[in-house]
């Protein structure tokens, strides 16, 4: 029995935004029903050209409904542009975690916004997705680029976690040797790419790709409690986070001032932009 959080089955019991918007700015459809799995997200903008509706229709398990409704939720009030940045770790993160074996619910809302976005972006028209790669998993139509953008955003390493994240490999599983293949290969790229920055001078543990901000503040969070708090404490010191402002970060500081460790460790291991200012 999979464990789900209070605000997934808050938001599988108590749907947001159910429903479907008449003549919309934005219209998204992923999925297929025939597979188990369908989203049809649509978005209206108002005068500041922010989302001021925003609805959806899923045909899924509690999971997808759930990722489905928390999405609309967090679309509110953004422009286009922000949303475009929403990734399915911040619809899961949202959602206070999501199972393993469900986090395709939470690609499947991205991917339904990311569709619902090139509706607007093409003038109110919907462009055929291109497929620009080989289709890897045919019980799903699951391409190498899906499998490839699964892999660099979320970090995969495994056949399973593919299999999570899309669902591919999860029918018939002929195509699992190949997703071994594809899996193994992008993240030899990856070390590759990563072993060059070293080579250069970039010896630093920063993020493969742009955090969004829920993910800055949650890394940032990380470091302080695992990595600078407990050395602090050491020398009888202590720190707190009060706020993440962009690349500004505001700490209180127990004991001697340490402002140089603290600000190297999370450009270390967070970003090499952030600043840290002691309030």
């Amino acid at each position: 029995m999979w464990d789900y959080s209070d605000k997934v089955r808050d938001h599988y019991l108590n749907p947001r935004n159910v429903g479907e918007i008449d003549n919309p700015d934005g219209y998204g459809e992923t999925g297929n029903i025939k597979c188990g799995d369908a989203l049809r997200l649509t978005f209206k903008l108002d005068e500041n050209k922010r989302i001021a509706e925003i609805k959806f229709k899923t045909f899924g398990c509690g999971s997808a409904i759930a990722s489905s409704s928390i999405l609309t939720e967090m679309c509110k009030g953004m422009t286009v542009e922000e949303a475009a940045k929403i990734t399915n770790d911040d619809i899961a993160r949202e959602l206070e975690g999501l199972p393993d074996a469900k986090m395709h619910c939470s690609v499947m809302g991205q991917e339904a916004l990311e569709l619902a976005i090139d509706f607007y972006n093409n003038g109110g028209k919907t462009v055929a997705k291109e497929i620009k790669s080989r289709v890897i998993c045919h019980c799903f139509n699951i391409t190498e680029d899906d499998i490839e953008k699964a892999v660099k955003q979320n970090g995969l390493t495994t056949i399973e976690q593919v299999t999570n994240y899309t669902k591919a490999g999860g029918g018939c599983g002929a195509c699992i040797a190949d997703i071994e293949v594809l899996v193994d290969k992008i993240n030899a790229e990856i070390d590759e790419h990563n072993h060059d920055h070293h080579e250069h001078g970039h010896d630093h543990v920063a993020p493969k790709r742009e955090l969004t901000t829920l993910e800055k503040i949650d890394l940032i969070r990380k470091v302080l409690n695992e990595d600078i708090r407990p050395a602090l404490q050491r020398d009888h010191g202590d720190c707190d986070l009060i706020d993440v402002d962009g690349n500004k970060v505001k700490i209180r500081f127990i004991g001697i001032t340490q402002n140089d460790f603290i600000g190297k460790t999370l450009q270390e291991k967070v970003s090499p932009d952030l600043v840290v200012e002691l309030v």
